[in-house]
This record gives C-alpha cells, structure tokens and sequence, in this order.
C-alpha cells in the first residue's frame, strides 16, 4: 500500500513536467555470438516555469534508455532565474570542453540557441534569450555547460535587495 502511494506521488509529480531527448547513441558490443546492441539516451526534463534537469540512460532497448534518462533528469533538477521571460544577465558556462555563452533578449526573440542548449533553455521556461556553444559540440558537454551556466545565474530580486537598490534602478540604472 505505502509503495502504491509513492508511485501516485511519482506520477503527479511527473504529469507537470516536459521532456526532450537530445541525443541517442548506439553501443554495439561484439562478442562470439556475434553484436550485442545497446542504447544511450541524453534526456532533458523540466516544468518550463524555472526548473531542469537532465539525465543520461543506458538499456538494451532505446524506451528503456529514454526511461531510464527521465528518471535521472527529474532526479538532478536545478532552480533557474528567469525574470520578463529572459535571463537576468549574461553569463558563461563551461563543463570540459564544452563552453556556452548566454545573453538576455528583449521580447519576441524567442530561443537563438543550438540543439542540446535549446532543449534546456525551452524546458526551464526561457522565452528570449541568445545562446552560443564557444566550444565543443558534443551533445553531453554542451548541456552540462548550459547546465553550469544557469546555475551561476543570480536572481534580480535578491542581488537589488543585496545592493539596496530598487529593481528598476538594477535594471535601468534610474530611480
């Protein structure tokens, strides 16, 4: 009964959240009988109101990666200040090779971002913002260093507050 109740949570838990998969790999592994095929999936979860996540799975078969992949990323998911739709400021990420440069937009840009960085972007919630990979390509690093960089992000209200001032003379420069 009580496992019951935890997979009710697990379910309504999940029902907000959206998910995309990034990148699927094939593993082919020979042995004397001949290849053994297996799958990993790069998976990037999140409510589109502030909150990703992402997860890499490893199965037989590619539902079974995908699956596994969501689990994880609803299991590392980080807070993102997001203020008019945008990021409050730039800010740079990096994760091995990989290096991402992110830049607030005004309204109605919408997301100028590469694959891997646009599906973190679009699942926490960013409506306009500008992106750029400075460094590797690959799918893993790429999101990781999206990661690194809207964790360094700092939220408006909290720094104005830090500061003093007013949030329309943090963001404007006038009282």
């Amino acid at each position: 009964m009580k496992s019951n109740n935890k997979q009710q949570r697990a379910k309504t838990a999940d029902s907000d959240l959206t998910d995309k998969v990034v990148a699927i790999n094939r593993v082919a592994k020979v042995t004397k009988g001949g290849r053994t095929f297996s799958f990993s999936a790069i998976v990037v979860v999140g409510d589109r109101n502030g909150s990703v996540g992402h997860g890499l799975g490893k199965a037989r078969e590619v539902i079974g990666a995908i699956t596994k992949g969501k689990e994880e990323a609803s299991r590392s998911m980080i807070k993102v200040p997001i203020h008019n739709g945008t990021i409050p400021h730039p800010q740079l990420g990096k994760y091995g090779a990989g290096k991402v440069m992110l830049r607030p937009a005004s309204k109605g840009t919408g997301v100028i971002a590469g694959g891997p960085m646009r599906a973190v972007l679009e699942n926490a919630g960013v409506t306009d913002v500008i992106g750029k990979s400075l460094g590797s390509s690959n799918p893993h690093n790429m999101i990781k260093a999206t990661i690194d960089a809207l964790q360094k992000l700092r939220d408006p209200r909290t720094v104005a507050k830090q500061r003093g001032i007013s949030m329309n003379k943090l963001f404007n420069g006038t009282d």
